[in-house]
């Protein structure tokens, strides 16, 4: 019996010595434990030193549906009149609808990070802290392109518990983590896992994202939650699991910090984003990429657009460069290259490492927001013509960020279109591009604006939708 608990003390030294401060030496023996210490390893202290600042979140949503009379739902009513008959005859009814997520204390002055798709559309936010203190949030800022928000609450003045930040590049895959949130409503839980993966991309969670995978379970309502280092700090807010029923499966993701603490810092001191701009896109090396770019194995962007006048073309990026790195760190594919650069402050510089028909360059990129240029111009098309109903500006860097379009070229972009209007009817869409009235090209909306006063009785219109050309052609 002495061997097995000796064994089990083994085990368990090697496996949480990191929890505790003790270190393994592997020296090709092995070795026992040297106290009472090490035999009674626990994440008890690192879990009363940062669980007091993860919180739960409750929300209270109002929202108003018509109610529906049985009869509107007869299929024969529906044959006759469609699917949405009777709604109109509906009266609106007032609907209450409640939520839980959790959150992370960030700021003795009671900051608060979490999901943005747990405080999303709410009317009312409720902070319960895990001593059953309770506050009133307000929101400072929402991202939804990384899905976070950043809260408020005031404790008249008391100094709050909070967890520091860690440099989250600092992290290996193997290293233990905690995640610590309030799963299915349950009450406060801490789960332990470790880094199962880094960079991962096509989660599908984010538009900008490069999340830690990690095995520690996250269930529904840890959204918003803290995933810990061993040393008690911040390394990611836990925001997703892959599952098919609902529970965990043991994959779960966390946003990296530092790309949350780049999202606090913008919404703290400006109320919305800044990022960072290349200018430049491409496409993943693939495996029969790779030998004709002279690598032994598929790595790195490869560029296949620049917008002119970019900091990408002002660096001497080029067409054909693949970017192998970001200020030393791999990037694999086009999204982790976005997110590399957009975590990183507007005025300084990111380092690129390109290779360029084999030979390896070095870049230096300077971080600037994108631009109004040209500027967009919004106007609401009215009159007698097929785009009327539709709103257009002229297409530029800064919309293209604001629109989330990675490839772009200068034009005339739909941003909005009126049901019922001649515009809805034919078929526009937010998001076509107008390349062609009538042959005339449309590259700004003052251009357009000429073509379509100019007395046409016939209309030849040419859009470009997703990389799709298409034509709409009205005749007399």
């Amino acid at each position: 019996m002495r061997l097995k608990h000796r064994i089990v003390a083994i085990v368990m030294t090697l496996v949480l010595g990191q929890a505790a401060g003790y270190s393994a030496v592997w020296a090709g023996t092995t070795q026992v434990p040297a106290s009472e210490s090490e035999i009674t390893l626990s994440y008890a202290p690192l879990v009363k030193k940062t669980a007091p600042a993860v919180v739960n979140i409750y929300t209270r949503t109002v929202v108003k549906e018509r109610s529906r009379n049985p009869l509107f739902s007869d299929p024969f009513f529906k044959r006759f009149f469609g699917e949405n008959f009777g709604l109109q005859f509906g009266q609106p009814r007032t609907k209450v609808q409640n939520s839980l997520g959790s959150g992370v204390i960030v700021d003795a002055d009671g900051i608060i990070i979490t999901n943005n798709h747990v405080i999303e559309g709410a009317d009312q936010i409720r902070v319960v802290l895990p001593d059953r203190r309770e506050f009133d949030a307000t929101v400072i800022g929402t991202d939804d392109r990384t899905d976070l928000a950043v809260l408020k609450i005031d404790a008249n003045g008391t100094p709050l518990p909070f967890i520091e930040f860690q440099d989250s590049d600092s992290l290996e895959v193997g290293d233990l983590v905690l995640a610590i949130g309030n799963p299915f409503g349950v009450g406060q839980t801490v789960t332990s896992g470790i880094v199962s993966a880094l960079a991962r991309t096509q989660v599908g969670v984010a538009d900008v994202g490069s999340f830690i995978q990690t095995d520690a379970a996250i269930n529904p309502g840890n959204s918003g939650g803290a995933l810990v280092s061993m040393d008690g700090r911040l390394v990611g807010i836990n925001t997703a699991i892959f599952s098919n029923s609902g529970g965990s499966l043991g994959i779960g993701f966390a946003v990296p910090s530092n790309m949350v603490r780049f999202v606090m810092e913008g919404l703290e001191h400006g109320g919305h984003v800044m990022r960072p701009w290349l200018g430049a896109w491409g496409q993943t090396v693939t495996s029969d990429m790779a030998e004709p770019l002279g690598f032994d194995r598929p790595r790195g962007v490869l560029i296949n657009g620049l917008w002119p006048g970019a900091a990408a073309e002002k660096a001497d990026l080029r067409l054909g460069d693949v970017i192998l790195r970001v200020n030393g760190r791999d990037v694999n594919d086009p999204k982790e290259l976005e997110f590399r650069i957009a975590s990183l402050p507007i005025g300084g510089q990111a380092v690129l490492d390109v290779s360029r028909s084999g030979t390896s360059q070095i870049l230096n990129i300077d971080l600037v927001t994108p631009p109004e240029d040209p500027p967009r111009q919004f106007t609401e098309i009215s009159g007698n013509t097929p785009l009327s109903g539709a709103s257009v500006l002229n297409f530029n860097p800064a919309v293209a960020e604001e629109f989330r379009i990675e490839r772009f070229v200068p034009g005339v972009l739909i941003v909005q279109v009126v049901r019922g209007t001649p515009a809805g009817r034919l078929g526009f869409r937010p998001g076509d591009r107008l390349m062609t009235i009538n042959g005339d090209d449309i590259p700004t909306v003052a251009r357009m604006m000429e073509v379509m006063e100019s007395g046409l009785t016939e209309w030849n219109i040419k859009i470009d939708r997703a990389g799709r050309p298409l034509s709409l052609v009205i005749g007399q």
